[in-house]
């Protein structure tokens, strides 16, 4: 079932989706008269403010939330573990989502649920939560993402739809769900609207709401082909006064609308569902999806693209995983489609290749003493590179193409649904790169890496080495472990060494990094940011900065995080104070709110335990531990053995030989009623 053309069209179908959102969030709750009457057609995305990153929205996180879960329990998973995606990797009623009250926000009422230990599907039923809340939208928003890990299967891929969807929705909100998730599906080999619409169909009871509202649309269409905005008139008159705050079915409406009337013609398409109004940001990025999917790349303008540059933001409990790129995105859907489809995936790329028309991976460019003229993606050697236009560098001129590798929240256009941040790069990892000169070029332009530390406001560079031109060249540069640092941008530094103005550009091949980080932090640079501070997210507590150090405490189990969750073996060192209460812990190998490892000062004394779905004691040392003193803290992580001690107390090890947790960021905790000082905090 996966077509040969698997690659660019899920990366099509994500961009469709991306671009749809980012249309349509300004209008998010607009009514047609209200956009017509303030803003005439809109035809564009509305400006954000300046130098602004578009804001995190649910519409694309909650799935990319589902793609890990997927990555877990993989191709056999469970509606339960439908469930427990969400209790992993979402905030406790923070980030991702719209938090409305319970009763009021469909996801919010299922979270709260899931949480109390109802599981899925009745934590989403109408039994359990009434009608009304239960068909609202949130049923076909996150559901394209079946449809692109499914190709050419829109009923396998509605039913792994309707697993996600039984979480939050039922009845209508679940045939939502597998209606957009299979015309996604179709859309890889189909791109006639009405043909889609047909397979949504047939993977829907004909008798429900939701049917009988698509077949009256088709009709209308069928009687009136020409005329969209008659079309709306209809729906808004038959269906226009559903209950709830945003219901699936009028907004459903709208995305038939749009798909029948744009006739094939993905920016058509999008203005249409964009300019019908209501929920806006979900019925332009469903459009989107399967328009995207539909055309290709060919077929979406690049003046869609652009401003966007293929940066994604989401707003997760990993906040690694929170600033990403479409290419990497699209690279996680083709693995685990493969892995549904029971192929082997494609084989690992490094992380920036540049594999897609267009397709610019997030990056950016500036100058000194020179001029920056385009970014773009080339063919070279037969695969894509980035190719930096470069007019007029001097000599000591400097240019520089790289990446963001860390956003502060403020950065963002708004941020409602909560996003915050890890960095993607670390102290003691080492960057590669591979760059040409074209041949016509001159001998005397050298090529380096560098990493910019923002807290010392300085680079961390290689001299750089001359670049033969014709001739690929790899770049190595290993970064040094690092007091308080904060890496936010990485790349490639260009300089021109010759007396002669130079005009030209260079290629990158690709660029990566790897390895073990190695850091220490006493939180005295960081900032306050969002719930946490800079480079750190949450769980739930009350966390800030509070006497020169970082401080927890809450009414529940009160978690912080800090890395990657590809991380794997190292050793955690924490200088922390007990202030109140009766444990404190450090995490090792986090891997969201219900995988962990934690050591730390308990009423037995020393002790550590594994949190899968709850925390379990595996082992306890004797220690005389008393509130207000400072202690040091120790968790060792080594493939499945853990080793723990406190600085002058006693050591714990133990081997897990029950699925052991191999890979995790790192982590602060405390458990109710606790209040905890920490000082410091070293990786090694």
């Amino acid at each position: 079932m996966i077509p040969t053309d698997y690659k660019a069209r899920v990366y099509a179908g994500w961009l469709g989706k991306t671009i749809g959102v980012r249309f349509g969030a300004p209008l998010e709750n607009w009514t047609y008269q209200q956009i017509r009457d303030h803003l005439g057609e809109v035809t564009d995305y509305l400006p954000l403010p300046p130098g602004a990153i578009f804001k995190p929205d649910d519409d694309t996180s909650l799935p990319l939330i589902f793609l890990h879960g997927l990555e877990d329990f993989g191709p056999e998973i469970t509606q339960a573990q439908m469930g427990d995606i969400w209790l992993n990797y979402l905030g406790d009623e923070h980030g991702t989502l719209w938090w409305g009250g319970y009763g009021v926000s469909t996801e919010h009422t299922a979270y709260l649920n899931l949480k109390a230990g109802i599981p899925a599907p009745r934590s989403g039923s109408a039994a359990l939560n009434g009608p009304v809340l239960a068909e609202q939208i949130g049923g076909q928003i996150f559901s394209d993402i079946w449809g692109l890990l499914i190709p050419n299967d829109p009923a396998r891929a509605a039913r792994y739809a309707a697993m996600a969807a039984r979480v939050s929705h039922d009845a209508a909100g679940v045939d939502g769900a597998r209606f957009i998730a299979a015309l996604v599906s179709a859309a890889f080999n189909e791109a006639r609207p009405q043909r889609l619409i047909e397979a949504g169909l047939s993977v829907i009871p004909p008798e429900g709401a939701y049917a009988r509202m698509v077949q009256e649309v088709l009709a209308f269409y069928l009687r009136q082909p020409e005329d969209w905005r008659a079309a709306y008139h209809f729906i808004a008159q038959r269906f226009g006064d559903a209950p709830g705050l945003v219901h699936i079915i009028p907004n459903a409406a709208i995305v038939v609308m749009a798909l029948l009337y744009g006739q094939g013609d993905f920016s058509r398409s999008i203005a249409i569902a964009n300019m019908a109004g209501w929920d806006t940001d979900c019925n332009v990025g469903n459009v989107g999806a399967i328009m995207g999917v539909a055309v290709g790349l060919d077929g979406i303008e690049r003046r869609w693209r652009e401003p966007i540059n293929d940066v994604q933001v989401a707003a997760s409990l990993i906040g690694a995983n929170n600033l990403m790129d479409l290419v990497a995105v699209t690279r996680l859907i083709v693995r685990l489609g493969h892995r549904l489809a029971g192929l082997e995936p494609p084989r690992p790329r490094p992380r920036y290749t540049f594999p897609f028309p267009g397709s610019t991976q997030g990056f950016q460019a500036r100058a000194r003493l020179g001029t920056i003229l385009q970014l773009r993606r080339v063919q070279a050697e037969g695969h894509g590179a980035l190719q930096a236009a470069i007019r007029k560098l001097k000599k000591k001129g400097e240019a520089r193409i790289f990446v963001e590798t860390y956003l502060h929240p403020y950065r963002l256009s708004s941020n409602y649904y909560g996003a915050s941040f890890s960095p993607t790069l670390w102290p003691g990892q080492t960057l590669r790169a591979r760059v040409m000169l074209p041949p016509e070029s001159p001998d005397a332009i050298r090529a380096g890496l560098f990493a910019w530390e923002e807290h010392e406001g300085r680079d961390y560079a290689q001299p750089g080495v001359l670049l033969q031109p014709g001739q690929w060249t790899e770049l190595s540069y290993a970064l040094p472990a690092l007091h308080n640092a904060l890496f936010t941008q990485a790349g490639l530094a260009v300089h021109n060494l010759g007396d002669a103005l130079w005009s030209g550009s260079i290629l990158i091949d690709w660029l990566d990094w790897s390895g073990a980080p190695r850091f220490s932090i006493d939180f005295t640079l960081e900032q306050e940011e969002y719930g946490a501070i800079s480079q750190w997210t949450y769980l739930r507590g009350y966390w800030r900065l509070q006497d020169g150090a970082y401080h927890g405490s809450g009414p529940e189990i009160s978690e912080s995080y800090l890395g990657d969750v590809a991380w794997r073996d190292y050793t955690l060192s924490v200088r922390l104070t007990p202030l109140l209460g009766d444990h404190h812990l450090i995490l090792a190998r986090v891997q969201g709110a219900l995988r962990s490892y934690a050591l730390g000062l308990s009423p037995h004394g020393l002790s550590l335990y594994k949190n899968q779905q709850g925390y379990r004691p595996l082992a306890h040392a004797p220690f005389r531990w008393q509130p207000g003193r400072a202690y040091d803290l120790h968790l060792q992580v080594e493939g499945a053995r853990l080793r723990g001690w406190v600085k002058g107390g006693p050591e714990l090890s133990w081997e897990d030989a029950d699925a052991p947790f191999l890979h995790g960021q790192i982590g602060l905790a405390n458990f109710p009623g606790s209040h905890t000082r920490f000082h410091y905090l070293e990786l090694a």
